[in-house]
């Protein structure tokens, strides 16, 4: 329903809400976008990467001391996984050194500090959900390079929540991705091109604006100390193969085309990936806060109104 809390951005998310600083960094991605509409315009400021470049330490500390933030939030990421494989340093330099710079800057200005990570510091051998307290074992550079933005957080940040989500999707996508996985799946569909999907990838779909809600939530009770720091993994609920979540987008929005499962083996790609990377939310459970709805009815919802 609408005005469901755990449902999507509504007036009732308000109430959760007590007055702080925001400094989100990498407002342009997906999960910025759509914590810009979400978060309290008038005590927020949204940095793009043109308003500031995480690789740049010096200008990170200057910037969020004169900014004074309760709060920083972290969406900045270099999320191309197959680059990552033959040219690190990108990855490296966002994903590892950024979140060091925004850990010091935490530190100093006694912010707390919320770094968003990845269920792709699993290896993905496991057929249950991985819990917040499950040793994290990367398959690729890409993943290597989260886990270690999380360790960088870990160690210099004395306030922080690191929080790991999945299969993230919002309109427009991301732009070193040509787009959302969605948007690329209609695209083909609707230009009559045959899909070849793989089906042995599980996963949790995750609607950014249904993580950004649940952000919105627990940031005042990280400040307010209610929310004990640490490791969080926040998905929408139930898991599917990239083939199935397809299948359910091509159903949903009646775009016909040939759709076929096929193994992660017969797709070309630099990088391994997880096999099984669905994240049980368990404390976000165990703090009392609603379960995201399912990926299916996330997808649904997106589809109405991206």
């Amino acid at each position: 329903m609408a005005d469901d809390p755990k449902c999507g951005p509504c007036s009732l998310q308000r109430l959760y809400w007590v007055p702080m600083r925001v400094v989100m960094v990498g407002a342009g991605g997906q999960l910025g976008r759509e914590l810009r509409k979400t978060l309290p315009a008038d005590t927020t400021v949204a940095l793009e990467r043109s308003d500031l470049d995480v690789c740049d330490g010096d200008a990170v500390s200057t910037r969020i001391a004169a900014l004074g933030p309760d709060v920083i939030i972290n969406v900045a990421a270099d999320n191309r996984v197959d680059a990552a494989e033959t040219a690190p340093a990108d990855a490296v330099g966002v994903n590892v050194l950024g979140a060091a710079s925004l850990a010091r800057a935490s530190r100093d200005t006694e912010a707390f500090l919320i770094q968003v990570s990845t269920d792709y510091v699993f290896d993905g051998c496991t057929t249950r959900p991985y819990t917040e307290d499950d040793v994290p074992n990367p398959l690729g550079a890409y993943g290597r390079s989260k886990l270690a933005g999380e360790l960088m957080v870990r160690t210099i940040a004395p306030r922080h929540a690191i929080i790991r989500t999945s299969g993230l999707y919002a309109a427009g996508g991301t732009r070193a991705k040509g787009g959302s996985f969605i948007d690329r799946i209609l695209e083909k569909a609707r230009a009559g091109e045959p899909l070849r999907v793989v089906d042995d990838q599980v996963t949790s779909p995750t609607w950014a604006r249904d993580l950004a809600v649940a952000l919105n939530r627990l940031l005042p009770r990280f400040v307010g100390g209610d929310a004990p720091p640490g490791v969080y993994h926040i998905t929408n609920g139930g898991a599917c193969s990239w083939y199935e979540f397809a299948r359910a987008v091509l159903d949903l929005t009646g775009v016909e085309t040939e759709i076929a499962p096929i193994q992660t083996q017969h797709r070309p790609a630099l990088a391994l990936r997880p096999g099984y990377s669905v994240l049980a939310n368990a404390r976000l459970a165990a703090l009392g806060e609603p379960p995201l709805r399912s990926w299916r009815d996330a997808l649904v919802a997106y589809l109405k109104n991206p």
